[in-house]
């Protein structure tokens, strides 16, 4: 009976302390997995910036390689002759399809090869390709892609362009470096005023350039029509001048000034502009023709023609070489300011280098 030893040797603390131990190391895990989990955003934020590279860069690649097989396929094969021209063009087309499909199917399957590596390879390998591509393609062999396929596909609208792109080609090959270097000199005074002027109207400025050096090759005076200043001002629509009125104080409303008389231009053309729903060659006829007799709208509903190609059969009795020496200067004043210099067209690859500046405005 003298034995209670056992009640004091198997105290309860030590059991205590044995099983609180891996409740300590269960939280510390779960604290880690903690912070293991604040790295997942990270994770998906990289994916997903990869996977925007790896498809923009496929992106780009195949959009380019669309616009040059379609080009010079649209190209190759124009014509109305079913087995010549039709049926080769959607023989190809076909091809580019069935192409493009095996290409992306074997991209898949190398993708998943390449990421067993690094996650980051597809996405290398793609911009290094796309990045090559660049550099291997000539600027000019893209150009002329791109024109062919403007072609294609603009069917109508395009070929008016194409028909007063090449008459301003041709009018700024017969104008002379001499004659551009000079009027560009002339202009400098007054850039400024017109590139304001071009911001507030969200007008080009190079065409804007090309209206002055037209109307008054930027010696300002008064003309003996009654036209003022730059842009030889005579009649403004009533709400043109009103618009562009509220912009000056009465002091500074005189058509003798650079600023006024071309804030003035501006609006008067993009009132134009719009008004031939943004037909170039017709706003710049209208301009030229202005509110007198109901202006060229009235004309147009005369004759019944509608847009550029429907005015040409009438255009013996109206300004049609106006439009054209207008965008020749406008062209004259924007390969200056890209290249520095004005370029002869018909020398070397000037040509190709000018079309693809284009033409302001249009």
């Amino acid at each position: 009976m003298g034995r209670s030893i056992p009640a004091k040797q198997s105290p309860a603390r030590p059991k205590t302390t044995a099983k609180r131990g891996p409740n300590k190391s269960g939280s510390r895990k779960k604290k880690s997995n903690g912070k293991g989990g604040k790295n997942e955003p990270k994770n998906l934020l990289r994916d997903a910036l990869l996977l925007l590279l790896e498809w923009g860069g496929l992106s780009v690649i195949g959009m380019g390689a669309m616009v040059l097989l379609l080009g010079h396929f649209g190209n190759r094969f124009s014509g109305t002759d079913v087995f010549g021209s039709l049926l080769p063009f959607g023989i190809g087309i076909f091809g580019f399809i069935i192409a493009a499909t095996l290409l992306l199917s074997g991209w898949k399957r190398l993708r998943r090869l390449l990421k067993l590596w690094s996650p980051i390879l597809p996405a290398g390998l793609v911009a290094a390709v796309t990045l090559t591509l660049l550099c291997m393609i000539p600027g000019n062999t893209f150009t002329k892609a791109f024109g062919y396929y403007r072609t294609l596909v603009g069917g109508k609208e395009e070929a008016s362009r194409m028909t007063l792109a090449h008459q301003v080609y041709a009018a700024y090959r017969r104008l002379g470096n001499g004659q551009v270097e000079k009027m560009i000199e002339r202009a400098k005074p007054f850039d400024a005023d017109i590139e304001d002027a071009a911001k507030v109207y969200d007008v080009d400025p190079d065409l804007l350039k090309g209206l002055a050096a037209t109307e008054s090759s930027y010696l300002p005076r008064k003309s003996e029509d009654g036209g003022h200043g730059l842009f030889q001002i005579t009649q403004v629509p009533k709400q043109v001048q009103r618009e562009v009125d509220g912009r000056f104080d009465v002091k500074s409303r005189d058509l003798g000034s650079s600023r006024y008389n071309a804030f003035l231009g501006a609006a008067t053309l993009q009132h134009y502009l719009e008004e031939m729903n943004n037909d170039l060659f017709l706003g710049l006829l209208a301009y030229n023709i202005g509110p007198a007799n109901g202006g060229l709208r009235f004309i147009m509903q005369q004759y019944g023609a509608t847009d550029f190609v429907t005015i040409q059969p009438y255009l013996l009795k109206l300004p049609r070489d106006y439009p054209i020496r207008v965008l020749s200067y406008s062209l004259a004043f924007r390969i200056a300011r890209e290249e520095g210099k004005v370029l002869a067209y018909e020398e070397g690859d000037n040509a190709m280098t000018i079309q693809s500046l284009g033409i302001p405005g249009l």
